[in-house]
């Protein structure tokens, strides 16, 4: 808005004329508003109009202006202000100021209010074109340029460039230029290159153009526009001189830019020495010998320049005053105040950072103290409680076995009894008895229990349907009651613990009576309800079983014909390479990259044998235990997942209780299995462990793989006594053995011979083996082992006396049952093919293959192998085994309790884990400077995704890569496969939580940085999240070695690629991929937030030249937690598609 001048000069005058000496007081806020009036529509007044409100002055009358004094001269003073302040002009002397004291603050706050605009035109353009490293730029431009609390080195340089100190500052083109310079370069060594430009150039150089020195505006009036809109540079060449203490002058511009808060920019002085302008680093212009040293030249990034920060152990709370820190505060650099220092922690006078390593000290403490409570206290409780319920077995089994001899006791002396009462009647003869001849005759040693259950199925069938069904509800309905009556009466341990005892012992007591039963006491035996198992009775039989390899064509097994029933015992013989495990392989369903010809039955119908794997038992050659559990924690998993759901405790505690005492493990139950690195139970124990992991869940058929190799013969026959114990119960039992003693082999009810090849030889009752044999010409010579010399023969080792061939047996026994034999097999028994199965049974095999035809075979055999096992994997089919096993979310709970337990007896290993982090944090603390401010800690934080990374990775490789075998065992048996991964998940969060604080307890207390310790921990934690995934993913992946090499390899390169300059699109790709680069992005973004007023370049530089932006805090810490989820996923995908039947 434009005024005239007498317009101007009228209002002046009216404004002059309404002031008295009485009425001055109350029209002070008039003045001020007129003011404020002016302030903002006076800027726009040209040269003419300012000449005439300047001889304003001089027309009013001199009576007038003596008669009021100062007060007048007051208020045309500033009026002057506003307007020549506003135009860039020198409109007064400081001796005006002398005078009129008041003045100067008025004059201060004027300029204060122009630099203000200044720098928010600034700041407008930095947002605009910064975003990455300013989170609020109000509040940080507002910690960086609000000088409104002391305003006293705008008065010093107000006085100093007498009212002309708008003019001398920078306008909108020579700030952009500057800052685009400082921001682009801002962690170059040199960043700020002078360019030519319209005041310093190579045929002009004034003085202004120095560093330290600036230059008032040549047109005054220009002051507007280059403040705000200009994009040209403007002639500054006027009454050059030193630039004014808490600004800085840069070189090859004359003009003046307000230092920063947390800067200290004082005037330099000449050290004569060095020539150096001091606490500067420019020196004096060669040839000027009348040039002095100025202001501050430079406002850089600490990298390249650190002349104007405010240094550590003092606090400048203006740009041109420094304060030394007193004692009990410390003073970081860049700080404008003192902070106090905690309590525990010591800081000396001038101290730039507190010591804080007593509250590491006690950190580290409290957790170590807790820790050790958890583990210790953990321990101590499952020893009391395995105390109690071993006093508790103890108080039952005494109780039981006394209750059992009272009984035995009692019935001695009833036969004693009646064996006199049997006496006097012979001698004093009355009526006969007529006993059924079947009432006497025993049982042979081919019988079995099956063929009892048999006879009394046929007696059951012929009955009549209707009291069939009545005594069918009847006996349900008592049982039914019964069972509520002892779910309800025995609710504590030690009343579940005599119930299962005195069941024990009775059975004990009737297997001791009827072993030399006859065949009417088995038949009240089995049909008394409270005897007799409710197991689901299942035959398998099997017609034609052939077993091809996949890659060559290789016969495995060939035309098995036979049947195994329950209750019976079949033993699986033959020389190595005969295919017994093999057989049963194929009988359970667990036969991969191999092609199944041939029809197996169950209970005589086509159904597949994974439709039961809930009540099939499968115990493998290998002694799959876990070795830090007890013998009786082993057995009591395997209940509580695999037996039906409906069972009370008092019921599963009968079945574990029956299984650990069958098994001789009642002297060990408490012991730990042990490890290779740890001595546990013995070998024998250990196996007899491995059959009642499948013993306890009830099966009603039962694969062993060699359950008798390693062991001696006492241990043989406990085992198979308790085998005999379960045959006696109805459950089919088929097992592999190797040459056993003749004690044994008597043991067995069935034999299955296989000769080399996978063809059948013998297969049928013990009894008639060496009947079979004989008539063949084989008989067993006196004092040998049948076992052995059958399989001697089949070897070729020994020759029988009726010259029949060992390779004509399998086709002799194929007639002798009146099976058809293949053709290749007719009349070939003299060349052995059969019995050459590399041979006979590929074509091809004669052919000199070429070594890339051998190596592309074996590669796809290696991948069809693959192939066929994820197919075994996804394989549905019905459940028809009628068992409802617990849920998934209680197997959660038991697989909960199981990891609990095993990470509590691992507590050393644990506690080392935990040391090795408490030394890298001290050591990687001790290393990185304290307080880094050059880089926000960027290198230390380097170090610490390393050595996290690779520490954590490696800790938790144990979690899966340990127990695979456990795993791939349980899942087969019908255990879920999710509660497992779920329940291993939950105990390693747990190490998620503590690592981090154990860690940071060292290094977060030597380093001291500016981020809270609570920012750091949350990263720390994503990231142990995180790579505790990436560890789950290569331990089931990968072999242990490979697993461990890349555990220590990824965090290493991933690093050094995160923390290299993003030049090409390859590394920043790779970067954006890596979870270090989220991780150490995350921890500089934190710290950089600390970082404000003289640090904004050096913030802003830094963020810039790593790619870094501070508004992505949250997304780092989000990437970290997806990848940690998504490499679970994965893991748990792979567990599932690589796990082995």
């Amino acid at each position: 808005m434009n005024f005239d001048a007498s317009q101007v000069k009228y209002n002046i005058r009216i404004f002059y004329f309404s002031f008295s000496l009485k009425s001055f007081p109350k029209n002070l806020a008039t003045l001020f508003l007129m003011h404020e009036f002016f302030s903002s529509q006076v800027m726009s007044f040209n040269a003419s109009q300012v000449t005439m409100l300047s001889n304003l002055k001089m027309s009013v009358n001199r009576r007038s202006w003596h008669k009021h004094g100062s007060n007048l001269r007051m208020v045309i003073l500033v009026l002057w202000l506003v307007c020549y302040v506003g135009n860039g002009q020198t409109i007064w002397n400081n001796s005006e100021f002398e005078d009129n004291p008041a003045l100067l603050p008025l004059a201060t706050q004027k300029v204060y209010r122009s630099v203000s605009n200044t720098t928010a035109a600034l700041s407008r353009d930095l947002g605009n074109r910064a975003k990455f490293c300013f989170k609020d730029l109000d509040s940080d431009w507002n910690r960086a340029f609000n000088f409104s609390t002391n305003l006293d080195f705008l008065s010093k340089c107000i006085l100093k460039t007498k009212g002309d100190i708008v003019g001398r500052i920078c306008g909108a083109a020579e700030r952009e230029f500057y800052f685009n310079a400082s921001f682009n370069k801002a962690n170059d060594t040199e960043y700020w290159q002078w360019q030519p430009n319209v005041n310093c150039n190579l045929t002009s150089w004034e003085s202004g153009c120095e560093p330290g020195w600036g230059c008032s505006l040549d047109i005054p009036e220009q002051v507007d526009q280059q403040l705000q809109k200009s994009k040209d540079f403007p002639k500054r060449t006027k009454d050059c001189m030193a630039c004014c203490e808490g600004f800085f002058c840069p070189r090859g511009l004359t003009c003046m830019i307000p230092c920063p808060l947390g800067a200290h920019c004082p005037l330099a002085t000449l050290n004569k020495t060095t020539s150096i302008c001091e606490p500067y680093s420019y020196q004096l212009p060669p040839g000027k010998p009348s040039h002095t040293c100025g202001g501050a030249n430079e406002w850089a990034a600490i990298t390249s320049s650190s002349d104007i920060f405010c240094p550590a152990g003092s606090h400048c709370p203006t740009t041109d005053k420094i304060v030394a820190c007193e004692k009990g505060h410390y003073c970081r650099k860049g700080s404008t105040s003192e902070k106090p220092c905690l309590k525990l922690s010591s800081c000396k006078r001038n101290t730039g950072n507190q010591n804080i390593h007593a509250f590491g000290i006690i950190f580290i403490a409290a957790v170590s103290t807790i820790l050790l409570i958890i583990y210790n206290c953990s321990d101590h409780i499952l020893k009391i409680r395995e105390k109690r319920q071993a006093k508790s077995r103890e108080a039952a089994v005494k109780k039981a076995r006394a209750h059992q001899r009272w009984k035995g006791a009692r019935e001695a002396t009833t036969k004693h009894v009646r064996e006199i009462g049997a006496q006097i009647t012979r001698t004093f003869p009355g009526k006969k008895t007529d006993h059924d001849g079947d009432t006497h005759m025993m049982l042979g040693p081919g019988d079995s229990a099956s063929e009892v259950y048999e006879d009394i199925e046929m007696s059951k069938h012929s009955s009549s349907s209707a009291a069939q069904a009545q005594s069918s509800s009847a006996v349900s309905n008592e049982e039914s009651v019964k069972r509520k009556n002892l779910a309800k009466e025995k609710q504590t341990q030690t009343q579940i613990f005599k119930a299962a005892y005195d069941q024990i012992e009775k059975e004990k007591a009737m297997e001791q009576e009827n072993k030399n039963l006859n065949f009417s006491g088995i038949v009240s035996m089995a049909s008394n309800t409270e005897t007799r198992n409710k197991r689901p009775l299942m035959e398998l039989s099997y017609k034609d079983l052939t077993l091809t390899l996949k890659s060559n064509g290789k016969h495995v097994l060939r035309c098995v014909t036979g049947s195994m029933k329950p209750g019976r015992i079949t033993a699986v013989m033959g020389p190595s390479g005969a295919g017994k495990t093999s057989l049963l392989s194929a009988l359970a369903g667990k036969a991969v990259g191999c092609k199944l010809s041939g029809s197996i039955l169950i209970n005589g119908k086509q159904e597949s044998i994974h439709s039961y794997k809930k009540i099939i038992g499968f115990v493998p050659q290998d002694d799959v235990v876990h070795g830090n559990l007890t013998v009786e924690e082993n057995i009591w998993f395997h209940a509580k997942c695999r037996l039906p759901a409906g069972l009370s405790k008092a019921e599963k505690v009968l079945v574990v209780e029956r299984t650990i005492d069958s098994l001789g493990l009642q002297a060990v139950r408490n012991s730990l299995v042990g490890t290779v690195e740890k001595r546990g139970i013995s070998g024998g124990q250990r196996k007899r462990v491995n059959v009642g992991l499948e013993m306890v869940m009830e099966p009603s058929i039962l694969f062993l793989d060699e359950p008798t190799s390693g062991l001696d013969s006492a241990s043989s026959q406990l085992l198979l006594r308790a085998l005999r114990h379960e045959a006696f119960e109805g459950v089919n039992i088929c097992m592999v053995v190797h040459q056993p003693s003749y004690t044994l082999f008597r043991t067995f009810n069935d034999l299955v011979l296989l000769a080399k090849g996978g063809l059948t030889v013998y297969h049928g009752s013990v009894n008639d083996v060496e009947e079979y044999f004989s008539g063949l010409g084989i008989n067993v010579p006196d004092r040998i082992n049948p076992p052995d010399y059958y399989i001697d023969v089949l070897e070729g080792i020994t020759i029988g006396n009726s010259g029949v061939d060992y390779k004509e047996l399998p086709q002799r026994w194929m007639l002798h049952n009146g099976y058809s034999v293949p053709l290749d097999m007719r009349n070939s028994s003299a060349d052995g093919l059969e019995m050459n199965p590399d041979i006979g049974n590929s074509s091809h095999g004669k052919r000199q293959q070429t070594f890339a035809r051998e190596l592309w075979g074996d590669v796809k055999s290696n991948s069809m192998l693959r192939s066929d096992k994820i197919q075994h994997n996804f394989l549905k089919s019905r459940d028809l085994s009628h068992r409802r096993t617990p849920s998934k979310w209680l197997q959660y709970k038991y697989f909960l309790g199981r990891v609990a337990k095993q990470q509590m007896r691992e507590a050393k290993l644990q506690a080392t884990d935990y040391l090795i982090l408490l030394l890298a944090g001290a050591c990687l603390g001790l290393l990185t400077k304290k307080g880094a401010d050059d880089d926000f800690g960027a290198l230390g934080y380097t170090y610490t995704i390393i050595a996290v990374s690779l520490l954590c990775k490696i800790a938790a490789l144990r979690s899966f890569s340990l127990d695979k075998l456990h795993y791939w065992r349980e899942s087969a048996s019908g255990m879920s496969s999710s509660a497992c991964f779920l329940a291993k998940d939950t105990i390693d969060f747990f190490n998620v939580l503590v690592k981090p604080l154990v860690y940071l307890s060292m290094f977060y207390f030597f380093t001291n940085p500016r981020s809270t310790f609570l920012d750091n921990y949350i990263i720390l934690a994503c990231l142990v999240y995180c790579v505790t995934g990436i560890a789950y993913a290569l331990a089931i992946f990968l072999q242990p070695s490979s697993a461990q090499l890349c555990s220590v390899l990824l965090p290493v390169v991933l690093t050094l690629v995160s923390s290299q300059e993003k030049d090409s699109k390859a590394i920043r790709t790779m970067a954006d991929l890596s979870y270090p680069n989220w991780a150490l992005q995350a921890f500089v973004i934190v710290n950089a937030q600390r970082y404000y007023g003289v640090w904004m370049i050096t913030r802003c530089g830094m963020l810039l030249k790593s790619g870094y932006d501070i508004n992505e805090w949250n997304l780092c810490i989000m990437i970290l937690l997806l990848i940690g989820v998504a490499t679970r996923v994965i893991a748990f995908v792979g567990m599932i598609l690589l796990k082995k039947k």
